[in-house]
């Protein structure tokens, strides 16, 4: 009897068992379109066994009493976990920096239609013109209108490019948003499957998807590293420092540039604003590479693309190789961003051609070749009302001998492209009856004394008048020879594209070397994303063979459950009838 009414506990055991396992390939069914959601799994095991000889020589008399369900597996392989995380952060920092490039190769190529190298082109088709005949009015005029085209059509692309770098900007401060979001997020699912695991008896399934997903997700914004402690909470670490830890959440915070607006993350936790002392979250001065873990994330990767500043034609002009490739505590290299290398070579190709066409119609040279100096650095001229004027023996002045002049024929002669706010040249009429045209430079601090895109116009002077432009010598007599210099300036190999390329080219091809630049970058970059998308997916695939649920699968065990159910449905009858039997029949 014993051993009869204990199969009962064999079969009742059976009929939890099955209906347990079915419960659980329900869910899996359920939630088989679920994003992140992990398929569970039913382990059997016996249940306790009943020992009736303790003293036996050889071995107890035993009796099992069926099984139940050991464990409901949370399926997951950590490696796999591990690996698709960091390749999807590589795959989003080369994503994103492809996307900034594509988006500056665009600027270049169209703008509403037209592309930026019509206005080079037609510029140069000018001054052909005004060298047939540098009298003709109607060539002045077409030089001045083509002049106002580039400014314009550079001015829009510049303005584009930055207005991008405004966008990279925002999405910057939005994913630093995000991810404080997540963190906080991360910390509180740590608490409630703290709880829901305290009792060791449950296990908070759902709970650990979501954060699992948020690591997920967190892992394609910035490197991470996470560690699980035997609570079942974890912690999480950015760039190295810590994030997320049992008892806080280390959010970053915002350091926005006053001019600029630029947002740069940093780690309130460790900084002192006060002090004007900020712990940024990244460090540039390494370079990029996959091997020493620097290519990891879309927030890196939109702050390299974008840059700490609005770059010019002084990012590039005169910057050595390893000052242009490399970045310092204070400022990221201009080769380590698109947005800085755009800036900076569209305006360097505008500085130079501004400054080649301006230099020729307002030739300057050394002041020592004009003033006798007797061996000093610098000498002291007065002017006509007293006042006193320094000029170094490395200023530059007219060459008022050899200039051009207009139809006015008046000294100094007017420049084509001016400066916003600044003259080209100081007058000084000294004491002696001497006029000297002192060359006010440009400065690399102040943008309104700089020949760069921002602050650029066309002598309004010239828009006014087309025959102030300088065509005649002094006496009178048209000056060929001025403008075939013009014209030959477009010729001249004088620029380099960066400090990389020691090539020089002129000016058309110049242009068409910096686009073939960007195209080809983005081509690296679009081909190394597309293949990192790649590994991306070959993960996620192995990971749903461990993670995913398959609807035929379940249902498989569906029916192999139900079968199981049924079999100790009818298990219990037949000890129910055996039992019934021996009590009323053999009672």
């Amino acid at each position: 009897m014993g051993n009869g009414f204990g199969s009962l506990y064999v079969g009742s055991g059976g009929l939890q068992s099955s209906q347990n396992a079915l419960n659980t390939t329900a869910n899996n069914l359920a939630n088989v379109n679920t994003k992140g959601y992990v398929r569970q799994q039913v382990l059997y095991t016996d249940r306790n066994y009943n020992t009736f000889d303790t003293t036996a020589s050889i071995s107890p008399q035993q009796v099992g009493l069926g099984v139940k369900i050991g464990d409901v597996v949370h399926a997951r392989d950590i490696f796999l976990d591990k690996s698709y995380r960091t390749e999807s952060g590589r795959q989003a920092f080369y994503a994103a920096t492809a996307e900034a490039v594509n988006e500056v190769y665009t600027f270049y190529q169209e703008l509403e239609g037209e592309a930026f190298q019509d206005a080079l082109q037609a510029l140069w088709t000018s001054f052909q013109e005004l060298s047939k005949d540098p009298g003709d009015s109607v060539n002045q005029n077409l030089v001045i209108q083509k002049a106002g085209l580039l400014v314009s059509r550079a001015s829009a692309v510049y303005k584009g490019l930055n207005d991008y770098q405004r966008n990279i900007n925002q999405k910057i401060s939005n994913d630093i948003d995000r991810i404080n979001e997540i963190g906080q997020r991360i910390f509180e699912l740590n608490k409630e499957i703290h709880l829901v695991e305290s009792s060791k008896v449950e296990s908070a399934m759902t709970l650990r998807d979501e954060r699992d997903n948020c690591l997920d997700e967190l892992s394609s914004y910035v490197d991470i590293t996470y560690k699980e402690n035997p609570e079942g909470m974890v912690t999480v670490n950015i760039e190295g420092m810590e994030f997320v830890d049992e008892a806080h959440v280390y959010e970053m915070g915002k350091l926005v540039e006053d001019i600029t607006e630029f947002v740069t993350p940093y780690w309130p936790h460790t900084s002192t604003p006060a002090n004007g002392d900020y712990d940024e979250v990244f460090t540039y001065t390494n370079p990029i590479s996959s091997e020493l873990s620097t290519d990891v994330g879309e927030l890196k990767a939109l702050i390299l693309a974008r840059g700490d500043r609005v770059a010019n034609y002084n990012d590039v002009v005169g910057v050595s190789q390893k000052e242009y490739n490399r970045s310092t505590a204070e400022h990221i290299g201009t080769g380590m961003s698109v947005m800085l290398q755009a800036q900076a070579q569209l305006d360097q190709l505008f500085h130079g051609i501004v400054t080649a066409v301006n230099d020729t119609l307002c030739p300057n040279i050394d002041a020592s070749e004009v003033i006798d100096f007797n061996g000093a650095k610098s000498v002291v001229i007065k002017d006509k009302n007293g006042v006193e004027h320094t000029i170094k023996a490395d200023d530059l002045l007219l060459d008022a001998e050899n200039a051009s002049v207009g139809i006015d024929g008046k000294l100094p002669p007017q420049e084509l492209f001016k400066r916003i706010g600044t003259e080209r040249y100081e007058t000084i009429e000294a004491e002696d009856g001497n006029v000297y045209y002192k060359y006010i430079p440009e400065d690399p601090t102040e943008t309104d004394m700089q020949y760069t895109i921002i602050s650029v116009e066309v002598n309004h002077a010239l828009i006014e008048q087309e025959t102030n432009m300088p065509h005649l010598k002094q006496d009178g007599q048209v000056n060929y020879a001025l403008a075939e210099q013009l014209a030959a300036l477009w010729n001249v190999e004088g620029l380099t594209i960066d400090p990389n390329d020691a090539n020089k080219v002129t000016y058309l091809d110049y242009y068409s070397n910096m686009i073939g630049a960007f195209g080809t970058l983005g081509s690296v970059y679009e081909s190394t994303a597309y293949s990192l998308n790649d590994t991306v997916t070959s993960i996620t695939n192995q990971r749903s063979q461990v993670i995913g649920v398959s609807s035929d699968e379940e249902l498989t065990k569906m029916i192999k459950y139900q079968n199981a159910y049924n079999a100790s449905s009818r298990f219990i009858n037949v000890i129910n009838e055996m039992v019934e039997h021996l009590i009323t029949q053999l009672g």
